[in-house]
């Protein structure tokens, strides 16, 4: 814009000039015709002026051709420019593509190892061997909610996801988060104390919050600061003594011993900077030091809180912050049972469409713990099949499989007389929870999503939903 402003403004110049040249020449010529100038006078005004016309047009013709080459170099920019977005938004798709596929991959195995040691906590175990399983599970847990919050980053930045915000009671959720890191810091040789304050009389953390985020983010800063602490204590607050009307302050208060933190540093691992006077010798003694913090800031930021910190090199850091949280006295844990035996009915029979035997065996153990007797389809084909000639009351359907995938499977089961018939509920089990997945299970007909790695709960829900109808 600059360059044609610039050009504009030297035509205009050389067109007064080529304006003042005419009124000189017929002003000389005037001036020679009624003898007021001589002719050698005329003569040298001309020339002079003739000079003059060819150094002004040099000039102009140099800044246009100055200016051609700077618009064809633009031209050449902006496709260059173009053909990079292009790239950018490619590899982008790419990266998207990627991660979709490691999300279904993380989650496949995920699934196992939680199914497995849901096994393991039931079977005889002393309290010892029960709580290192309990690691073993908040540990798989937490990848599974670290790895969904690094596929869904950019999300969490720009405030485009939405919390999940249940009734809870977050002293009893935190308490058991507490206990684990306790034996965590105990096999570090470090004191670990965590305390509540409040002034409610029952001493219950009521309040409609996202727990497992909130969960996430103390997993975080908890594990930094078992990391970074060779001595002293890890300490812990929860207070919630500030009440305004109905909304509850809950503060969060996480204290170690620890290595602490230069002002860079601080600035570097919550995103603020890209400074690289991060030593490597650092980064190789204490390696992962800061993964999780960048996410948790974000994180506490779109819940309407903001992450602060204290920290004094070889003194420690003490990081901090607070939640506003809607009180409430309806409230209903996970901790409550639901038996899908419960209400009395008969065994049900399901259909299972699921290609990997170990998650066959981990949902197999799931549902007839529930009541449920399982048949198994090892791809859509098969689950078409079995359909038409045994009955079922529910069929979970995974989505991808060889031959047929979940989707199709479902379109063919629901074209059946049968179905029109029976009406049987079809809930998609998959390791691929993404949006476009849910959205296109809803279009093919499917009546629930539930995602891998199982949530017990949901799943008992579903049971009693479903069960409920098709067998009563």
């Amino acid at each position: 814009m600059g360059f044609s402003s610039k050009f504009n403004r030297n035509r205009r110049t050389l067109s007064y000039f080529v304006l003042f040249s005419i009124v000189v020449i017929f002003g000389i010529a005037y001036c020679y015709l009624e003898g007021i100038v001589q002719v050698e006078a005329t003569a040298v005004i001309l020339f002079v002026l003739a000079i003059s016309q060819v150094f002004v047009l040099q000039f102009f013709l140099k800044n246009q051709l100055k200016n051609n080459i700077i618009t064809k170099s633009q031209k050449l920019r902006i496709e260059e420019l173009n053909k990079n977005l292009d790239k950018s938004e490619q590899i982008f798709e790419d990266k998207s593509i990627n991660l979709i596929n490691m999300s279904y991959e993380v989650r496949t195995p995920l699934n196992t190892i939680l199914g497995m040691l849901k096994m393991l906590s039931e079977s005889d175990l002393d309290e010892d061997q029960l709580l290192k399983v309990e690691i073993a599970e908040y540990s798989s847990k937490h990848l599974l909610q670290f790895f969904n919050l690094v596929v869904s980053k950019e999300e969490i930045k720009k405030n485009e996801f939405t919390l999940n915000k249940s009734a809870v009671d977050l002293k009893a959720d935190l308490r058991n988060l507490f206990k684990v890191f306790e034996y965590q810091a105990w096999e570090h040789d470090l004191d670990f104390e965590y305390e509540f304050l409040s002034e409610e009389k029952n001493d219950r953390f009521l309040v409609l919050a996202d727990s497992e985020r909130i969960q996430l983010i103390l997993i975080n800063l908890i594990n930094n600061a078992i990391k970074f602490t060779d001595s002293g204590k890890i300490s812990i607050i929860v207070d919630q003594t500030i009440e305004i009307n109905d909304d509850q302050i809950v503060s969060f208060y996480i204290k170690d011993t620890g290595i602490g933190m230069t002002p860079e540093e601080i600035k570097y691992y919550l995103g603020n900077t890209k400074s690289k006077r991060i030593t490597n010798e650092f980064m190789n003694e204490y390696r992962g030091w800061g993964v999780g913090l960048a996410i948790s800031y974000h994180l506490v930021e779109n819940m309407g809180g903001e992450l602060k910190l204290e920290s004094k090199e070889n003194e420690g850091t003490t990081f901090y912050f607070s939640l506003q949280l809607k009180k409430t006295l309806n409230i209903k844990t996970e901790t409550e049972p639901i038996e899908a035996l419960s209400l009395g009915l008969n065994k049900i029979n399901v259909l299972v469409a699921e290609d990997n035997r170990m998650n066959q065996k981990v949902i197999q153990f799931l549902l007839e713990k529930n009541g449920a007797q399982c048949t198994f389809a090892k791809n859509g084909v098969e689950a078409i099949d079995l359909y038409k000639v045994l009955n079922f009351d529910i069929i979970f359907m995974d989505i991808y499989m060889p031959d047929m995938d979940g989707y199709e499977a479902t379109r063919q089961i629901k074209s059946t007389k049968k179905y029109a018939k029976k009406n049987t509920p079809i809930i998609a089990v998959s390791a691929s929870a993404f949006e476009e997945d849910i959205i296109k299970a809803k279009e093919a007909g499917i009546n629930e999503f539930l995602a891998k790695p199982i949530d017990v709960v949901k799943l008992k829900k579903l049971l009693l939903e479903y069960a409920g109808s098709s067998v009563a």
